[in-house]
Formats: C-alpha cells, structure tokens, sequence
C-alpha cells in the first residue's frame, strides 16, 4: 500500500542524536583524537577565562567548529553558523544538542584575541602529534621542511607610500559617474617594502614567488613534515622575505631536534642550499638532506651527504609536503586569507595544519 505524503515531521523526537551519525563515519575517529588533544589542554583555557563573569561559548566547541570549517571548505564563519543550524553532523561533531540555539558569528571575533593570546593554534597541533595513536605514526628521526606564499586580504591599491605626500601627482579630478579612486599615473614609479606598505594590512610585504611572476602583497607559511606517513609536526608563518624559509626551517627544527635528543635528518629544496643554514642544521645535529643548487654556482652540499641511500630516499619524500599546501588552498580555502595581521594570519594558519593531520588520520589509524 502507498504511504502518505506528509510534508511536515513530528513534533518531538526520541532518537538520540549519536544514533544519527554512522558508526564507521571518519569523523568519529577525528572527534576522539581532537576531544582528547583538547581535554588536554583544559587548564591553558582556564587561565584565559575570568574566574567570575557570563560564562562564555567554551573554547572547544570554537575550535570544532572552525575544523569543521576546514574539512568542508566553507568559505566564511558567516555560512559555518548557517550550516551549524541545521546540520546534524555538525551539531554532534561540535557538541551542540539538537535544541540548542547556535551563537552569533560575531563569537569568533570577539573570542579569538583570548585564544591568539593562549597560543592555542600551536598548542593544539601539538597536542595531537603528542596523542598516543598519532604518536605511533610520526617519525622522529627524518624530516622534510618547505614553504609557501599565503595571499594577503590587501589590493595593491592599499600599497601606498610610507610618507605621506609621495603619491604620485594626480592627473585631474575624475569626471563625473568615474567613482572615489584618483586618475593616478603609476608607470615609472618604483614600489619596495622599505618606502611603501598596505594600510589595509601592514604586515604584509610586496613578495614573488619567482622570476616571471607577478608580485603580490603576501605572508609565508612554513610546514615541517615528518617523512614516515606525511603529518604536520609544526607549522609557522612569517612575514614574506628572501630568508623566512631558512629562518623558520632553522626554528622548527630546533625544537624537534630539542625533543627527540638524537641525529635527524631535515630534506629541503634548493632554495635552501646556503653555507650559512647547512651549517646551522649541522650545529644542531642533523642532517641537511638538501637539493644541490647548482646554476652557476657551487652547492653547499658534498657528495659527504649525497652519496648515502637516505638522502635519495629524502629528496623523493620531500616533496609530499607539497600536499599539505595544496590542501590548505584548495580544501580549506587557504590560498588567500580571510584575516588582516600577522597573529590571526599565523592562528588560522596553523589551525589548518592541525586540520590536515585529523582529516588524514581515519585511514592511518585503520591501516
């Protein structure tokens, strides 16, 4: 017999929420692992919040639902709330009873000076690298590290002189219906980060990624990779200079190096081939597994290091790290950023980095 066509649900409902969410979904192996990285760091949030007051939106549940944000790519915290509305997956990953009202988008703004303040980005990914199933997965002894160039959200129209008066002439009042913006003539004039900077984001610098290219108003994103299964052990972002990637690379490394105490290896690209950071990897008891750059000049690196196995083995895993990057602008839609400074930048950044290991981890742990 036909059943009817009712067009409106009932009333109540006596099925638990859980029982919605598929028993084999991924996304009960991330909320496991992100709840304990999270639960881990509980007394972190403690001394970010005030011991008296309104009670606030937990941090936690701040932080799933920015995840979700990055696993799904939805383009604006905006959209996130709508989709956090309705969705059933949602509400269960983030924590949110089926009767419970969602809160304003506004939320992420006021709450993110507190948890940019608590470092919480980088204490978060670190917390999952330190979780034990993930522990298991990640090599401590061979590394990769790269970067790679984060668009900022500035025009270059925002890319004006640091003194003021140095704009170049205007050619006229603009006629009438032609908009607010001057008839400025451009050509000629010479614009570097020492006389020029954005109003828009003052953080960002004028930088391109090679000869050919355009230069645009950009950060840059840094990611050390462990070689055994590809995960984010650290993650950094800097302003966009010609030594950034060193500089970070030499940070990150220092820190792993610190905590495993024993010989690593670190693969890199040829932009890193410098005597100055081969010999600074050496001082920190590593190995620099570096692409020999040899156009017309002599390569830091010796056939000492390249006639070993592991350093052909370095040179072809190095460049999954390249999937971490892609990811991050493709999926989580970080090719341009949403955020203006250099600290929101770096928070979103790395958060993203934390994503990538907890969306790749369903299929290590079931491997």
């Amino acid at each position: 017999m036909r059943g009817s066509d009712r067009r409106s649900g009932a009333l109540f409902s006596y099925v638990d929420i859980e029982k919605r969410v598929p028993s084999r979904h991924p996304l009960r192996v991330i909320r496991r692992i992100a709840n304990d990285a999270l639960g881990s760091m509980s007394g972190g949030f403690d001394a970010l919040h005030a011991s008296v007051g309104r009670p606030s939106i937990p941090p936690e549940m701040l932080l799933r639902a920015l995840l979700l944000q990055a696993f799904y790519g939805v383009r604006s915290e905006r959209q996130l709330m709508e989709r956090l509305d309705f969705d059933l997956l949602f509400r269960w990953f983030v924590g949110l009873g089926i009767d419970d009202p969602v809160w304003d988008a506004s939320t992420f703004s006021k709450n993110r000076d507190r948890l940019l303040e608590g470092d919480t980005a980088a204490a978060f990914l670190a917390a999952i690298v330190a979780h034990p199933k993930v522990r298991r997965l990640v090599s401590t002894e061979h590394f990769s590290v790269d970067g790679t160039l984060i668009e900022a959200w500035a025009s270059m129209k925002s890319f004006k002189p640091k003194v003021e008066g140095e704009d170049p002439p205007d050619d006229g009042a603009p006629p009438a219906g032609a908009g607010r913006n001057a008839e400025v003539d451009f050509r000629g004039e010479r614009r570097t980060n020492e006389t020029h900077a954005s109003t828009t984001d003052p953080d960002a610098r004028l930088f391109r990624k090679s000869r050919g290219t355009g230069a645009v108003l950009c950060f840059m994103g840094h990611a050390l990779m462990e070689n055994r299964n590809g995960l984010v052990v650290d993650a950094e972002l800097t302003r966009a200079t010609g030594t950034a990637e060193r500089f970070a690379a030499l940070a990150m490394l220092e820190g792993v190096a610190c905590e495993t105490g024993r010989r690593v290896t670190i693969g890199a690209d040829k932009s890193y081939d410098t005597a100055d950071f081969v010999m600074e990897v050496r001082e920190l008891n590593a190995v620099p597994h570096v692409a020999q750059n040899t156009a017309g000049r002599r390569s830091a690196i010796d056939g000492r290091t390249t006639r070993h196995p592991g350093y052909a083995a370095s040179q072809r895993i190095r460049k999954r790290i390249e999937e971490v990057f892609g990811w991050k602008k493709s999926s989580a839609g970080h090719r341009k950023t949403r955020f203006r400074g250099l600290p929101r930048v770096r928070f979103a950044f790395t958060l993203a980095a934390a994503a990538y290991n907890l969306i790749r981890l369903p299929k290590l742990i079931a491997a």
